[in-house]
């Protein structure tokens, strides 16, 4: 048993390591572009689950925290298939973005698809749903980055 949890916290740290973010800078502050990264997926027809206010968590505990918010969002036309190939996917799906400020800059990032769903059997890189997250993720990304 204790080699099995050995090597699940490899596997966990390996791919960590290995994970591939893109991050992108933002015109706005992050409260306004995180409204925006919303909109875009909403109107995209993709379903937002779930938005986790960083900043305001850091605040409820008498900590600092520059401003940091997460977008959890998917669609289960495309997280479906990554899980019907290997159920495992659910643990990096649905996708994630996170809307923060650095240095008086604000930024999203997130993990590319492909590299965050690279080490699992029956996943392979020719997968046409990593190619359509990925353009996602793109595509809504850029248009809260400059709404």
């Amino acid at each position: 048993m204790k080699t099995r949890f050995a090597a699940l916290a490899f596997l966990a740290s390996a791919s960590l390591v290995s994970a591939e973010i893109i991050t992108i800078e933002a015109a706005g502050d992050v409260a306004g572009t995180a409204d925006a990264l919303q909109a875009a997926v909403e109107g995209a027809g993709a379903t937002v689950f779930a938005r986790v206010d960083h900043g305001a968590g850091a605040a409820s505990v008498d900590m600092a925290l520059a401003p940091a918010q997460l977008l959890i969002f998917g669609n289960p036309k495309l997280g479906t298939p990554a899980m019907q190939d290997n159920i495992l996917a659910g643990l990096d799906l649905p996708l994630r973005v996170l809307v923060y400020e650095k240095d008086g800059q604000t930024y999203l990032s997130y993990e590319d698809p492909a590299a965050m769903l690279a080490g699992l059997e029956g996943i392979g890189a020719e997968a046409g749903y990593l190619a359509t997250m990925s353009g996602a993720l793109s595509k809504l990304t850029g248009a809260a980055a400059n709404p």
